[in-house]
């Protein structure tokens, strides 16, 4: 039976693939799921040296332009919502390649970030490594409870996806925010209404945003909303960002169909992120914002803060 939980009605209770189950606050996770020990030796031995996903070794001047781009967005909404004028103290958890951490270091914010491996910040922010601790994330965020540490901004981008226990993950960063804070959570935007339509379509033949072993839970915005309310924390807004999954629903460009049309597709992202940055952070983050309502965006960044009981 589905737990009485509400879930958003473009979600059923059952999931659509036999990899994947309903948890009880609406997104999916993987049935199959390593050990701990087996995650932190991938992520600490593989995920970065062996350049996976969207981490490289290196990056075009476009493709850090619209990098830095979006961390100005995303980084400009958060401190409206905290007050323009605030200085204070980010933890960017999972820290990858350091260009949060960066941004707001010139910022005048102190920064502090933590993840498995340096060889992400090393290799494309290397200034910024100083400022990251290497190891076992969780037994990190433990240290700082302990230490009774709190931040001002908890930065989470495209980590909730990857570990074993979101919900606990999303508990625990709500003891470490300082009262009037904030947490920033990137998700990729997966089992949405659109990519089952795809399918359904026969526009793919798979699910292909389903990736294990790296992404063990699946958020649309509605779930991640769910889950946010169901571990203490308010929603004051989600962003999407550029739908580049858009292309699927054409032939020409469909790049799970011909992979070989990625490349294209991914320069076509960059060239229209980039002019849509050109209208200006407040008018591209609305944009951003609409996308996320309705339910598009690659990726979905949500903007928390913790409610006091």
């Amino acid at each position: 039976m589905c737990t009485p939980l509400r879930v958003p009605s473009t979600e059923a209770c059952s999931s659509p693939d036999p990899r994947l189950r309903r948890h009880a606050f609406g997104f999916l996770e993987v049935i199959d799921r390593p050990t701990p020990e087996a995650l932190r030796d991938y992520y600490a031995r593989t995920y970065y040296q062996a350049g996976q996903l969207s981490f490289r070794t290196c990056y075009s001047d476009q493709e850090r332009g619209v990098i830095q781009q979006r961390v100005t967005q995303r980084a400009e909404r958060a401190l409206q919502l905290l007050g323009h004028e605030r200085l204070g103290h980010l933890l960017d958890v999972g820290c990858g390649e350091g260009f949060v951490l960066k941004d707001f270091a010139e910022r005048g914010w102190t920064v502090s970030g933590m993840d498995y491996s340096l060889a992400g910040v090393q290799g494309i922010n290397p200034d910024m490594a100083e400022h990251v601790t290497q190891g076992d994330v969780f037994a990190l965020l433990e240290q700082a409870l302990v230490s009774k540490q709190t931040y001002d901004l908890i930065w989470l981008g495209n980590v909730l996806e990857h570990v074993l226990d979101p919900v606990a993950l999303l508990h625990t960063l709500h003891r470490l925010v300082a009262p009037g804070g904030l947490l920033v959570v990137t998700v990729p935007n997966d089992g949405s209404a659109y990519q089952e339509d795809l399918f359904d379509s026969g526009a793919i033949d798979r699910r292909f945003w389903i990736a294990l072993p790296d992404h063990l839970s699946y958020f649309t915005a509605d779930s991640l909303r769910s889950t946010a309310t169901a571990t203490g924390w308010e929603t004051r807004d989600i962003l999407g960002d550029f739908p580049v999954d858009l292309f699927l629903a054409h032939p020409g460009s469909n790049y799970v169909a011909n992979p070989n049309k990625g490349g294209e597709a991914h320069l076509a992202r960059l060239k229209l992120e980039a002019l849509i940055g050109q209208a200006g952070t407040t008018s591209a983050n609305r944009f951003y914002s609409a996308l996320a309502e309705v339910g598009l965006g690659r990726n979905l960044t949500a903007f928390l803060r913790p409610v006091i009981a």
